[in-house]
């Protein structure tokens, strides 16, 4: 009898051990680790990645707030699954790319990035439409009065008036080869150094917010633009770099589990530049915690 049952007991711990380990494998399989940078937007990507995961049944670690070169190397030694780069990023920093007609069109940059990428074995999934590349900004108010949408017609009024408009730019700005000379060339316009003020690129929105200069450069996702009244002037002749953000996966992690893709499409089809300031207002100006909102973005968009 003492047998019978012993035998008995030993069964019932075996399956549970066995239910155990099943369901700890289970877990193990479905953890994703993701990686991100050190600075607003990027702690938002991940946070927004992370939500969507989670509600389908994965167990999620942030691994966040380091450089571009170690985000992308964390990637390539398995420390990390995935993260957020930008098209120009990688293109100019992992690849040294320097064809304007690559870097400057959205879709020739994803599509060069993605087979370059592939073959180092990490997927480029799909691309939001938010461009987190240089720009020139004017207060909404006085371009509209000045008629001014496009940097052309911005360079049309400076060639019109050449005092009338005071230039904020960073000091990296004013000397890389492609900064504003290259742009002024491109573009077909002077404006005079004297009529040029070179700050840090942090101070550039508040100089314009307080009326020290007319037009200043800045990052097109930054919160401060839809904070302060800003806004984008439409780069018509492609100058500056596609900057798109897209989840960059390793191919053994999406080949077991290849429903991540469908998870995060909802995320990129829904980020666009102006949602990314929006985002990015709420956590830098409106100093909310980047997790409540997160979640409450992705509610309002109906994507949990």
């Amino acid at each position: 009898m003492r047998t019978h049952l012993k035998k008995g007991l030993t069964g019932v711990v075996g399956l549970l051990c066995l239910t155990l380990f099943t369901a700890s494998g289970v877990m193990a399989e479905k953890a994703i680790t993701i990686g991100g940078k050190n600075f607003t937007e990027q702690y938002i990507l991940p946070e927004l990645a992370k939500h969507l995961l989670e509600k389908n049944g994965f167990t999620v670690t942030l691994k966040t707030g380091v450089s571009t070169s170690l985000a992308r190397k964390s990637l390539e030694t398995a420390q990390v699954d995935f993260y957020f780069e930008y098209t120009g990023t990688a293109y100019t920093l992992f690849y040294k790319g320097k064809d304007t007609a690559v870097m400057t069109d959205p879709q020739k940059v994803y599509d060069w990035m993605k087979q370059k990428d592939a073959a180092k074995g990490l997927i480029w999934l799909d691309s939001a439409n938010l461009n987190n590349t240089f720009t020139l900004m004017m207060k909404k108010e006085e371009a509209s009065r000045a008629g001014i949408k496009t940097i052309s017609d911005l360079g049309a009024a400076i060639t019109k008036d050449p005092k009338k408009f005071v230039l904020a730019v960073s000091s990296e700005f004013w000397e890389r080869p492609d900064g504003i000379k290259k742009l002024m060339k491109v573009y077909g316009f002077r404006v005079p150094v004297s009529q040029i003020k070179k700050m840090d690129p942090g101070i550039t929105y508040m100089a314009l917010k307080n009326g020290q200069v007319d037009v200043a450069m800045g990052f097109a996702t930054d919160g401060r633009i839809v904070s302060f009244g800003l806004v984008n002037m439409e780069d018509d002749k492609n100058f500056f770099p596609v900057y798109n953000a897209a989840p960059v996966i390793r191919k053994e992690v999406l080949d077991a589990y290849p429903e991540i893709r469908e998870i995060l499409k909802p995320l990129t089809e829904n980020l666009t530049t102006e949602e990314m300031q929006t985002l990015n207002k709420a956590v830098d100006v409106d100093h909310k915690k980047v997790s409540a909102v997160t979640l409450n973005w992705l509610k309002e968009k109906g994507l949990l």
